[in-house]
């Protein structure tokens, strides 16, 4: 079982930055894959960027160039910076974990975190 622990949202002007992160409990995830997902009342939730167990990375078009995801093994934690943010970023942004290799698809994670809100005002 591996439990994920979001922290870090919060609110923050237009244009500003904010780093997310998400410690995973329980288990070891250098064999998982890591995802963050965001979500909007009344919404589906929607991939932001994937992490596989390699380190590779993809971030959705809408977040590229400029948000970040990242691992540190060592110490079980994934990251998202953001910068530039947009109020069209404000949502609840979520941590996952999946086998292996990262997937856009929410249905594939295993494990989710329970969210961490982001606002950004304009």
């Amino acid at each position: 079982q591996v439990q994920l622990v979001e922290s870090g949202g919060g609110l923050v002007q237009a244009g500003g930055s904010l780093s997310l992160s998400c410690v995973a409990r329980g288990r070891t995830v250098s064999e998982y894959a890591m995802g963050w997902f965001r979500q909007t009342p009344g919404k589906e939730r929607d991939f932001v960027a994937g992490i596989s167990w390699n380190s590779a990375t993809y971030h959705g078009e809408s977040v590229q160039g400029r948000f970040t995801i990242s691992r540190d093994n060592a110490k079980n934690t994934v990251y998202l910076q953001m910068n530039s943010l947009q109020a069209e970023d404000t949502a609840v942004y979520y941590c996952a974990a999946k086998k292996w290799y990262y997937s856009v698809r929410t249905a594939e994670y295993e494990y989710w975190g329970q969210g961490t809100q982001v606002t950004v005002s304009s």
